[in-house]
Order: structure tokens, then C-alpha cells, then sequence
């Protein structure tokens, strides 16, 4: 060819600027590809849907985890979406899961393990998502009160602990000054709270002491706190077929002497829920038995300074004090989500799972650290120093291994259970029936929706 040597070499008979051109040319084409390579859009980060049940500043306090998780990395994105209290909650997530358009996460409170542990076909274990995501993840880390309640019959997790938190003792100070009590020594015992309160009462106030969650606090953590089972087969722990022992004499005797306090108001009933904490705040009642999550709450509307304590235990029971059981909820992963979630979902599990992380959580809500490495970091921080009381529930929680009767409960339709029990609580307090007799109707009555929840199971 004209103006080309063999072997393809440029002619001396071309100007050398028609080669600086070409390169030239080259060079901005190469420059106009990149250009468009970097202009164009970065792969979308894969949304991930968490329903749970928290408003105000909890609510604020999760949404604040899921932004932390989702500026720590761009390929997933936690999208938080509540969803009304717990019932509300796990009530959607199994329509919107009959309708195939379930989140990929839900928050599950505590006495619902049993109905999601049933539903196998629907829940994907977190122990088998961690393996199966390859995310590093190891049970040893979460205290054994925390995970025991949420693991199977193997000790595999089943879903992964968040929320938690146990019942502790708070006191007015002021109030036990006045009554000539020692401000630094809450009871230790009930006999002991039993004579604080009537000092309490006879300086003037309006009533001794008061509880949140009479089942709570009364029968489940009561049982626990005393190594006494709550129903047979490992408190439903070994099978379905499970019966309450809820009118043992312990918790009989228990109960009746509260029913005894409540005449002279040493103790006064204030219903369900947390509906007794308003009256402590307020200086009503000198002593409240509640939950560990409520103390900021407690610290920021009590004009008065508080004091914190362990539950109390009656002295002359055989195992107490043992340790308290949690209440509050886990996060459960449901299956039929595209593949891809999973991956976040694992990912974001092993965020929550970090020191910093759950220490944070737990110093800025009042929920238990669920790991011994949250505890430890904490307490390097003086936050316990600076927070009295802070560390009660920590203490409480973990002041002996866990028992058969003190690992936590895995009973079915246990939110109605609890209703029953309450109900016959109520009845006792009121002087309409004996302590026996209302804990044998609550037993009856209880075990009735026992065998209801085992006939309905698909594991019969």
C-alpha cells in the first residue's frame, strides 16, 4: 500500500503532526469513555424492610442505628418502618407474609417466641443466616439469661437478642429519709419491704410500694428469681405439652401476702402495664418494681433523687436469689426474601453485634447490654460511676447461671396466658378469691389455651 513500509510501520512520507493528531485524537476518545463510566449512576444499595414496634425516643434511638449501619457501608440500606406496639406489629408481619410482601426483619417481643418458633417454614434462624452469609458470629458472646431465651432445643439462636431488660427496684430517697430508713440500703428481702413500706405509710404516704406488669414482675420473674419452674417440660422449653405450676406454694404464699399489704395500702395494686410508674414519679408510692428500660424515663420526671435495688426475694426460699428474666424483644428474620437481602440482613446483625455499638444502645436507652463485651466497655467508660443504678439490671441478670426454671419461658399463646394470670392476680388482690384459688383458676385457665395453641401447631 502507498505510503506504508511491510510490517504495517507508518511511511517517512506521513508528517509526523498527522501521528500526534491520531494520538491525540485517541486520548480524548479514551477521556470521553471515562467520563461517561464515572457520570454513570453507582449500583443501587439493596433496601432492606425493618418493621418494629418502637415510638418516640426509642423509636428515634433505632432509627438512629439503622442510619449509623447504613453510612458505615453502601450496600445495603436498613429501612426502618414502624408498625404499632408488639401485637400490631407481629400481626402485620404474618398477613403481609400470607401476601408475600413481608419485611425482611420484624421486631418480636419476648412471650411471642413460642407462636414465631412454631412457624418454622416462615422464619429463617439467625444461627443458620450467620453460617450461611459467612458473617462472623458467635453465641458465646451474649449472656447466657439474654440468649438462653431465644435459642432451640440444641442451643442454636433462633432470632437475634435487641431489646431487653428485667424488672429492678427503685426507691424514693427523699421518702425513706423522712421515714427514718436508711437511703442507701434498699430491702433485700420482702420482709424487709414489707417493714419499709409500713414506715412509709405511717410518715404519710400514699401508699407503700407498687408494681408495673403484675405477671411480669409477680409470677415470671418472681419463679425465675427463685429457681422455681413456671410450667412443666422446661417451662415449655422440651415440648408443647407443657402445663403451668404457677400455684406452687411459694408463689401462693407470695401473693397472699401481697393480697395481706394491699388492705393497709403497704402494698396497692395500679393495674397493668406500666401503668404504677406515673405514681412513683409523683411521689406517691415510696418503692416501684419495674423495668430496667423505664429508669431514664423515671430519672427525668422524678423530682426527688432515686435509689435503685435488686428484686427481692423471700429469705427462707430454698435457690434465691437466682437470677431475673428478661422481657422486651428480638429481632426475627422471615424467609421468602430475595437472596440478596439476606447478605444486609446478616451484615447489619454483625454491626449490632460490635461493643461500641451495643454499648451505645444500651447507655442511651436503659436496655440491657447484651453482650459481656458491651458491659466491660461501659464500665471502662465510667458510665456506671456516673449513672448510679445503671448497672443493676447487668448484676441482677447474671448473679447466677441460668437455670432450667431461670432460662426464660417458651410457652404458646403466652400473651393471653399472661391476661389470665393478671386477671386472677387482680381477683386475689381485690379479696374476691383466696391466692390459692385464683393461682388454680389462672393454672386451669392457662393450660386450657395451652392445649388450644398444641392442637393448632404443626409440629403435633
Amino acid at each position: 500500500m502507498p505510503g506504508l513500509k511491510q510490517g504495517g510501520r507508518p511511511s517517512p512520507c506521513i508528517p509526523g503532526r498527522a501521528i500526534v493528531r491520531s494520538a491525540l485524537r485517541l486520548l480524548q476518545l479514551v477521556a470521553a469513555f471515562a467520563a461517561l463510566s464515572l457520570a454513570a449512576p453507582a449500583r443501587a444499595a439493596t433496601d432492606i424492610a425493618w418493621w418494629h414496634a418502637m415510638s418516640g425516643e426509642l423509636g428515634r434511638q433505632l432509627e438512629k442505628l439503622a442510619a449509623d449501619f447504613n453510612a458505615s457501608q453502601s450496600d445495603y440500606r436498613i429501612v426502618p418502618v414502624y408498625k404499632g406496639n408488639y401485637t400490631e406489629t407481629v400481626t402485620a408481619a404474618i398477613f403481609a407474609f400470607r401476601s408475600r410482601s413481608q419485611p425482611a426483619i420484624v421486631q418480636v417481643n419476648e412471650v411471642a417466641t413460642a407462636t414465631m418458633t412454631a412457624a418454622k417454614g416462615a422464619i429463617y434462624p439467625v444461627f443458620s443466616l450467620m453460617r450461611d452469609q459467612g458473617e462472623p458470629f458467635s453465641l458465646g458472646d451474649y449472656l447466657p439469661a439474654v440468649s438462653g431465651y431465644y435459642t432451640d432445643a440444641a442451643g442454636n439462636l433462633l432470632s437475634f437478642p435487641f431489646n431487653s431488660s428485667t424488672p429492678i427496684l427503685y426507691y424514693n430517697k427523699s421518702l425513706f429519709r423522712d421515714a427514718g430508713l436508711d437511703p442507701e440500703a434498699p430491702p433485700k428481702t420482702w420482709p424487709e419491704l414489707g417493714a419499709a413500706a409500713k414506715r412509709l405509710r405511717d410518715r404519710g404516704a400514699p401508699c407503700g410500694f407498687t408494681t408495673s406488669w403484675p405477671s411480669w414482675v409477680h409470677v415470671e420473674n418472681f419463679s425465675a428469681f427463685h429457681n422455681l419452674p413456671l410450667a412443666t417440660r422446661t417451662n415449655g422449653f422440651a415440648g408443647l405439652d407443657a402445663e403451668l405450676t404457677i400455684n406452687n406454694p411459694i408463689v401462693v404464699k407470695h401473693v397472699a401476702q401481697l393480697a395481706e399489704w394491699q388492705k393497709a395500702k403497704l402494698f396497692d395494686y395500679s393495674g397493668r402495664g406500666q401503668s404504677a410508674e406515673p405514681r412513683f414519679q409523683k411521689g406517691e408510692c415510696g418503692i416501684f418494681i419495674g423495668s430496667s428500660a423505664t429508669r431514664a424515663d423515671i430519672k427525668a420526671n422524678s423530682k426527688f433523687e432515686i435509689g435503685y435495688g435488686m428484686m427481692p426475694h423471700w429469705p427462707d426460699a430454698k435457690g434465691a436469689p437466682q437470677n431475673s428474666i428478661i422481657g422486651g424483644a428480638t429481632l426475627w428474620v422471615l424467609r421468602d426474601r430475595p437472596r440478596e437481602e439476606y447478605k444486609g440482613v446478616a451484615r447489619f446483625f454483625a454491626y449490632l453485634s460490635q461493643p461500641g455499638v451495643q454499648a451505645a444502645w444500651h447507655q442511651n436507652t436503659g436496655y440491657l447490654p447484651v453482650t459481656r463485651a458491651a458491659f466491660e466497655l461501659t464500665r471502662s467508660q465510667g458510665f456506671y460511676e456516673r449513672n448510679p443504678g445503671s448497672a443493676i439490671s447487668f448484676e441482677q441478670i447474671t448473679l447466677n447461671p441460668p437455670t432450667e426454671n431461670s432460662k426464660g419461658i417458651r410457652l404458646g399463646s403466652f400473651v393471653l396466658i399472661r391476661g389470665v394470670i393478671e386477671d386472677e392476680l387482680e381477683q386475689a388482690f381485690a379479696g374476691q378469691k383466696t391466692a390459692q384459688s385464683a393461682l388454680d383458676s389462672a393454672v386451669e385457665r392457662g393450660n386450657k389455651l395451652l392445649r388450644q395453641f398444641e392442637r393448632a401447631s404443626p409440629e403435633r
